[in-house]
């Protein structure tokens, strides 16, 4: 089993520094400019904290928040933020479908009559490498963007679903947690590629710095478990008042719903707010996504209200009952585990009578 936890932990950051490195190899051929490949040395960041879990964790997780997938967006998101500005100054002039035919008749054809001689099957393999290589840079670079943003998504859910679990986070909430990032990641997606597709948007630079900057902020939700996982609560450390306690209770509810209005659904309504209102872009798929966004934000709210109100009820009802057993934030296993220590003190003090009363037929007898 440990032999697998090592695998797993090593083959998720080899696909990610693998990933990083594409996205690194097309900004130099875009700018052609080697000095590019100086992002590469971000990945020794990852290998640096590959060495430190594997010596310290056994490559197992943490609680919380996964390094590897944070370092993972400090080595690939540089290379999109590049790509996507030169995507607005450079041209077209290939189709995807031009360049499928190209590979798969013309180029490879050539590369099968040359091996036909005396060189033998190994260059023949090596001569079919090199032109799906050279075809592969010729493909238009909006569609090279595009295919990387969408790896990259998808690399973040399957890379965290391969990755060594920790001892505090139990399988049921890890496939909590890659459900949740499957949607996440669709509509993250789709903000890019909807918003930085508009010509308008392509026309100003600071705009697409903008866009890119929440693009950005709304990544940094991938690396925390925060989503499934509970605080938890000590209930001599407890605070009496109601939103320490709301806090400790619904910790993963509130995260969910604070990711929602602060770094997802409400970032997201505010840009494309400024695209209509201000900058007068409007399209059929930018007004649906902005009234998504409106219905997402009033829901979460309206959530919000219903969890704070009704938690707010059960305390004030336990107060006047006088019921101080047990922190009501505490999670229901430990409450329930209370309760039933309690109610065994209680059975036991039954049983025994008190001393006043075994002892006062002796002394009438």
């Amino acid at each position: 089993m440990e032999l697998m936890v090592l695998l797993n932990a090593l083959v998720t950051r080899l696909l990610f520094v693998l990933h990083s490195l594409i996205g690194v190899w097309r900004v130099t051929a875009v700018k052609k400019e080697p000095k590019y490949w100086l992002l590469a040395l971000l990945n020794l960041l990852l290998c640096l904290e590959t060495g430190l879990t594997l010596k310290f964790k056994q490559g197992r997780g943490y609680k919380w928040f996964s390094p590897a997938i944070f370092l993972y967006l400090i080595c690939i998101v540089p290379s999109l933020w590049l790509l996507e500005i030169h995507h607005g100054t450079q041209y077209c002039g290939n189709e995807p479908g031009a360049v499928q035919v190209n590979v798969s008749n013309q180029d490879f054809n050539q590369s099968r009559e040359s091996s036909h001689g005396s060189e033998g099957t190994d260059h023949h393999i090596i001569q079919t490498a090199k032109v799906f290589v050279n075809q592969l840079s010729t493909i238009c670079e909006t569609v090279w963007t595009l295919a990387l943003h969408q790896t990259f998504l998808l690399l973040l859910v399957v890379g965290r679903w391969l990755l060594p679990i920790g001892v505090e986070i139990t399988r049921d909430q890890l496939s909590q947690l890659l459900l949740m990032f499957v949607g996440t990641a669709a509509d993250i997606l789709e903000f890019a590629s909807e918003t930085l597709d508009i010509e308008d948007v392509r026309k100003n630079y600071v705009l697409i710095n903008a866009i890119l900057a929440v693009w950005t902020w709304s990544m940094l939700q991938f690396p925390l478990d925060l989503a499934v996982q509970h605080i938890g609560c000590k209930p001599n450390a407890s605070s009496r008042r109601i939103p320490s306690l709301l806090l400790c209770r619904y910790s993963a509810e509130l995260w969910n719903i604070g990711v929602s209005l602060f770094i997802q659904d409400g970032p997201f309504f505010i840009v494309r707010s400024i695209l209509m209102g201000h900058f007068r872009i409007f399209n059929q798929m930018l007004v649906f996504f902005t009234a998504k966004n409106i219905l997402v934000v009033t829901l979460q709210l309206y959530r919000l209200a219903v969890i704070t109100f009704d938690f707010r009820a059960t305390v004030l009802q336990k107060s006047r009952k006088g019921e101080v057993c047990c922190c009501p934030c505490e999670p229901y296993e430990a409450r329930a585990h209370a309760t039933g220590h309690q109610e065994n003190e209680m059975k036991e003090f039954v049983a025994v009578p008190p001393k006043e009363e075994s002892q006062a037929p002796s002394e009438d007898h």
